[in-house]
């Protein structure tokens, strides 16, 4: 009997020893197994962090080249700004206008010169409207239809000039309608208003971290009573310059750079008469950086006071059906304040003004030389003061 017992121990320790065995074997086996699964999935984990780091590194990249670009556009911030003299919207216009539109009018060349600027500026010669009368005893009375705002906004015109002798040729009312015309279509307008004080304010633009400012008023009015001062709505004048000295050197200390844009001068008279002279040294006495005149419906001559340029008149730029010689200026501004001037030529025949090209330009350029005193005009129509002017 206890051998029997004997026997029966032996035979369940041997089992136990077995099974003990089997299963010490498998959990190694397990355990060798593991590691190998363990890896490829650490090794998925490491391919995607690699990739989700990859991703993250575009993202930051791209972020960084945008900000980089944004930054070397800041740094390299130019404003454009285009300016012409007097505007027309009458018979040859209309003609030209509603047969073939805008570049029927103004040649796509010129056109895209406006449209790319960042800043276009205009003299606009006539009010908006088709009401009032025309003013008695005056020889030339203009106005247009309000419609035909279009065509300012296909020149990418953003301010135009109000301040001359013919924007209240029909009446104030014809001069209100003006105002909610440009309103309506976003355009700007200085040189003329409801008050005292709206014909006085100032146009201002932000552009990168540099403000601009534009002013106008008039040295040309038919009556007193066009003076804002006397009657309102009505014109900003300067015929004793104190006014838009005042505005200048208020506009200055909130303004990097500062245009004023006049109405003055004898009609179809190359040279500056003595008093444009003494006004645009007051303008530039009181803070402005670029004067530029209208209304001599020709070319006046260019210098430079004080380091600043005046452009005594720009002529006509759509007035009528031929216009034999104009000219366009652009303004370049650097973010550093630094300023290029380009005379860009251009001339009228069958109501269409297009750019002068070769010799045609050249003459220009050597026309405005001597009418003008202290500059040279390069063969690209750059003006340069020369180093003896003042």
């Amino acid at each position: 009997m206890k051998k029997h017992i004997i026997a029966t121990f032996t035979v369940l320790l041997v089992f136990t020893v077995l099974l003990g065995g089997f299963l010490i074997f498998r959990s190694r086996e397990e355990k060798k197994n593991a590691p190998v699964r363990k890896d490829f999935f650490a090794e998925e984990t490491n391919t995607e962090k690699s990739e989700q780091k990859e991703d993250l590194g575009e993202e930051k990249s791209e972020e960084e080249s945008s900000t980089k670009r944004q930054e070397e556009s800041t740094d390299t911030h130019e404003l454009t700004m285009i300016f012409a003299g007097d505007v027309l919207f009458a018979n040859s216009f209309k003609n030209c206008y509603d047969a073939g539109g805008m570049e029927a009018v103004v040649s796509g060349e010129l056109l895209e010169q406006f449209t790319q600027a960042d800043i276009a500026m205009v003299n606009e010669e006539f009010p908006f409207s088709t009401r009032g009368a025309p003013m008695e005893d005056k020889q030339y009375t203009f106005r247009a239809d309000p419609v035909y705002v279009s065509a300012l906004l296909e020149m990418g015109v953003d301010v135009v000039s109000l301040a001359n002798n013919h924007i209240l040729d029909y009446g104030t009312e014809a001069l209100e309608d003006t105002f909610a015309t440009l309103d309506g279509a976003g355009i700007a307008y200085v040189g003329a208003g409801a008050t005292k004080e709206r014909a006085r304010e100032l146009f201002r633009v932000e552009h990168g971290s540099r403000t601009f400012g534009f002013l106008s008023a008039s040295r040309v009015i038919p009556v007193e009573s066009w003076n804002v001062d006397n009657v309102q709505p009505g014109v900003f004048t300067t015929y004793d310059g104190t006014a838009l000295s005042n505005a200048v050197a208020e506009a200055k200390r909130e303004c990097d750079f500062v245009t004023v844009f006049v109405h003055w001068g004898v009609e179809h008279e190359a040279y500056p008469v003595d008093y444009q002279r003494s006004l645009a040294r007051q303008y530039i006495d009181a803070g402005a950086d670029l004067v530029i005149g209208a209304h001599t419906h020709c070319l006046q001559g260019i210098e430079f006071y004080n380091g600043k340029p005046i452009f005594y008149s720009l002529g006509n730029f759509i007035f009528g059906s031929s216009i034999e010689r104009t000219a366009v200026l652009c303004v370049t501004v650097s973010e550093g304040g630094e300023t290029e001037y380009m005379l860009i030529p251009a001339k009228a025949a069958g109501g269409c003004t297009v750019k002068t090209e070769g010799s045609e330009a050249e003459e220009l350029f050597r026309y405005m030389e001597e009418i003008s005193q202290g500059i040279t005009v390069s063969e690209t129509g750059k003006v340069l003061k020369n180093a003896d002017d003042l």
